[in-house]
């Protein structure tokens, strides 16, 4: 990774880069110095801090879809509510006003914040040449629309603000159906801008962007994301298209693709989804079914690992614990390989074309130690086949739950206990008034 990125990223987090009112800027730049005017090094120093800013409290979020969607359970020593409002146990609901609803969606506007601080001060500087102001454009739209599906995908029916470039004049919420609009509207326009921007940036990204740090590299992982939200909105000749025009390959090369990166330096953050094997205390389990439910020998079984002592709360037990990093410093993806060679996969089966969806399916089969696919080959099958393979290949990245209620088979998640619910969509935070 750049050193340089590293240093100017954790600078980032120990300044508090996601707040409006303070720009992560070396030289204490004000929000005024910023957007008129700004020099490069003014602009990068926003590039960076939007980096960071996508960063803050993934744990939540990655628990917030992962307990709800039966992945796994969240056993904490001081937090009760993983294991009774996520899980909807007895008479317990999804809170509007608690930690688990607000610090995901407030990180995510955040990020949002600082893309739009940075478009507009792309916008209102003339230090730049016409090629650097559509990178920083392409980037700043890119990013941005990944950050507000991300809220998104808790919020589902409840919607999301996009307008929000205006603190005291916000836009108003809108639905999923809208939300997905204009998300895809963004990455489009973001496209747009990539297309014009030469063949480099004028701002350094972090090793999390390796391989997708040049105009033409990082519209890959925009078409990627286009990709993702084509399927959410069932266009899927779209999503072909676009996945075509991402970074995909028809190979097990599984883990090509953009991260999230962590380090240890002074003022950076750590990995928040990695906790030590056999943990008390604050540990998360995977759901028994993972295991049980999985065929022998796939060896994404490796994401999981047995304890030496099961773990149990709140009626709850697990014998394995989520083991999906090694340590934290490990990066989290944003989007694989993987994940683009299954999406390629499910636009296959719901355009009909169902024997190239069997070859891709069978790239993941393969990839994992598996035998080819041998049932039917009908669309209803191979849909049952791909989200089955969804499961075990993006297990832990926040996909499950948002599969299984896009295909209406919220009902056939595990109850655990008796009384305990599924849910649908997070709530609207309560002090967004609405």
């Amino acid at each position: 990774m750049n050193k340089q990125v590293v240093a100017m990223l954790a600078l980032a987090l120990a300044l508090p880069s996601c707040e409006i009112e303070s720009i992560p800027d070396p030289n204490n730049s004000t929000i005024e110095s910023v957007l008129e005017n700004a020099s490069v090094a003014d602009l990068n120093n926003l590039v960076v801090g939007t980096e960071a800013a996508m960063r803050i409290d993934l744990g939540t979020y990655y628990d917030d879809l992962g307990v709800v969607g039966r992945e796994h359970y969240r056993f904490s020593s001081a937090e009760p509510r993983f294991t009774s409002d996520l899980l909807g146990a007895g008479s317990a609901a999804l809170d509007n006003n608690t930690f688990y609803t607000t610090r995901p969606w407030n990180a995510r506007y955040r990020a949002v914040k600082n893309a739009n601080i940075l478009i507009a001060s792309v916008n209102n500087t003339n230090q730049i040449t016409e090629q650097q102001k559509q990178g920083y454009l392409g980037f700043a739209k890119t990013i941005k629309a990944h950050q507000l599906l991300m809220n998104l995908t808790l919020m589902n029916e409840n919607g999301i603000r996009i307008e929000v470039e205006d603190p005291d004049n916000l836009g108003p919420v809108v639905g999923r159906e809208a939300a997905l609009t204009a998300i895809a509207s963004l990455l489009a326009e973001a496209k747009a801008h990539l297309d014009q921007a030469g063949t480099v940036f004028a701002f350094p990204l972090s090793g999390g962007f390796e391989g997708f740090s040049t105009p033409e590299t990082f519209l890959k992982f925009n078409q990627a994301l286009a990709a993702r939200v084509a399927v959410y909105r069932n266009e899927f000749a779209e999503a072909l298209t676009f996945v075509n025009n991402s970074f995909l390959e028809l190979t097990t090369n599984f883990d090509k693709g953009v991260y999230y990166v962590f380090s240890n330096a002074s003022g950076d953050i750590l990995n928040p989804l990695y906790f030590a094997p056999n943990a008390t205390g604050e540990v998360r389990i995977a759901h028994p079914t993972f295991v049980t439910d999985a065929t022998p020998d796939d060896d994404r079984l490796s994401k999981v690992a047995q304890r030496t002592a099961a773990a149990t709360q709140s009626g709850l037990t697990g014998q394995y614990d989520v083991a999906l990093y090694e340590t934290n410093l490990d990066p989290v993806p944003l989007i694989r390989n993987e994940e683009l060679i299954l999406i390629y996969a499910e636009a296959k089966i719901q355009t009909g074309a169902l024997q190239d969806a069997v070859d891709a399916l069978n790239i993941i089969r393969a990839g994992h130690g598996l035998q080819p696919y041998t049932g039917a080959i009908t669309q209803e099958a191979l849909i049952d086949e791909m989200l089955r393979q969804r499961r075990y290949s993006l297990f832990f990245e926040g996909h499950r739950w948002i599969d299984m209620r896009r295909y209406n088979r919220l009902n056939q998640l595990p109850i655990d206990r008796t009384g305990d619910d599924v849910w649908v969509s997070f709530p609207i935070p309560f002090n967004e008034d609405v």
